[in-house]
């Protein structure tokens, strides 16, 4: 089914909340097979609540509201609702008991209060009849709308218990059959990857690919719909594999996999383990890899030697080395990487080293130059990148090309020796 949300509240309008609830809904209908073509963020307006809601009826197959529906005084989207739909307002006495029974604790002015969500436009019901919190759906013109409270553990459990199985079951439309996938791709622009899939969907309207920059890297969405499940499936299959085969190895993962978990399952997979040392990125691909639980079966840690003194101390860096080379130099990278190999006793290491910025650059060695090197039982190789950015920019790609070159040597990946220097 094709749906549109709307968040409303004048906290969400002048940025003092971030909106999570829309993102949240858009991602499980996602999931759920629903296409989201619109989500619109609006104030505490009686009359734009009116407005939006009906242009929103008129495009889509479903709503959801979320907002608006406390006891305070700018909460409005129900008032509102009952004067667009002209549905006049009718109290519910079963609701408020419902939600005073989970208000026990509450101070009794409040639990006097909470009268105003017992009424409801006519031919509301309740989304769930145990429930001690707002929220309701009504049918407007064969429409389902789905009315959320805005507090967002409160939305997120009434939409994932209550609306996803009402919507898998809606009749009064036709029936779509819906398959999506998400990929997750690392080391190519989002242009390029689109170069690579236009054709697929060229011509097809039952073929939607969609693209979405996630620096550092960038998720692909392929989703095929039919009005028969066979033929779904089998359209679906076949782009699929096309898709695979024209990323390669730069598709990493799919779903909700992180290039981390990923990596992980690889060391596991070829019976290894790993030690990092890092300097300009101080920590962040040690954070990233004991993020994914058991990481300590293929993980012994890591150094973080921001100082020369320290990657002569802790790595063995020859001081020789650093003053005809630099700290940032694939010749250093190199030397840490094997140092920390040797320290720890580790079936692979890796070790990257740079300028993050905003200052430190030169002609030679501009910010965003990053070195790396990977170090196992057969060899050492070292690569060198400039990225472009912000220092948390070149931080958070630094981080996320040292995960991917793990990776790609996982995978015996073809990776050349002292590449050149490419810009990202």
């Amino acid at each position: 089914m094709i749906g549109e949300i709307i968040a409303i509240g004048d906290e969400l309008t002048s940025g003092r909340i971030l909106n999570t609830t829309s993102y949240f809904a858009a991602g499980q209908l996602f999931a759920a097979g629903h296409e989201v073509t619109a989500m619109t963020t609006i104030g505490d307006d009686p009359k734009l609540i009116g407005n939006t809601l009906l242009a929103s009826l008129a495009r889509a197959d479903f709503v959801i509201v979320t907002g608006g529906l406390g006891v305070t005084s700018d909460d409005l989207t129900t008032e509102a609702v009952a004067d667009a739909l002209e549905r006049p307002s009718t109290f519910y006495p079963e609701i408020l008991n419902q939600i005073r029974a989970g208000s026990k604790n509450a101070p009794e002015d409040l639990r006097l209060s909470l009268e105003k969500m017992a009424w409801l436009p006519a031919g509301a019901h309740a989304l769930k009849y145990n429930a001690t919190t707002a929220g309701y759906f009504l049918v407007h013109e064969n429409k389902p709308i789905f009315f959320l409270p805005g507090v967002p553990h409160e939305m997120e459990e009434l939409l994932v218990e209550t609306v996803i199985s009402r919507l898998a079951v809606w009749e009064g439309v036709e029936a779509r059959h819906v398959r999506q996938r998400l990929y997750r791709v690392a080391g190519l622009p989002e242009t390029t990857i689109n170069e690579k899939l236009a054709l697929l969907e060229d011509g097809e309207e039952r073929i939607r690919i969609g693209y979405y920059p996630v620096f550092p890297e960038v998720h692909v969405s392929l989703t095929v719909v039919g009005t028969k499940e066979e033929t779904t499936d089998r359209t679906f299959i076949e782009i699929d594999a096309k898709v695979r085969n024209l990323l390669g190895d730069n598709l990493y993962g799919t779903g909700e996999e992180t290039l981390e978990a990923v990596v992980g399952r690889l060391l596991i997979d070829n019976g290894m383990v790993l030690a990092l040392a890092e300097s300009c990125t101080g920590g962040l691909i040690s954070h990233r890899i004991t993020r994914v639980p058991g990481s300590s079966e293929y993980f012994l840690g890591g150094a973080v030697t921001y100082s020369n003194e320290l990657k002569e101390q802790m790595l063995g860096v020859e001081e020789a080395l650093l003053a005809e080379y630099g700290a940032v130099s694939p010749e250093t990278a190199r030397a840490m990487a094997e140092g920390i190999r040797r320290e720890t006793g580790a079936d692979i290491a890796l070790a990257v080293t740079g300028i993050a910025g905003p200052s430190g650059g030169t002609a030679a060695k501009p910010v965003g130059t990053v070195c790396f090197g990977l170090a196992t039982s057969g060899e050492t190789v070292e690569y060198k990148y400039i990225f472009n950015g912000e220092r948390w920019q070149v931080q958070e790609a630094a981080c996320h090309k040292g995960l991917d070159i793990l990776r790609l040597t996982m995978l015996r990946h073809d990776y050349a020796k002292n590449q050149s220097c490419q810009r990202l």
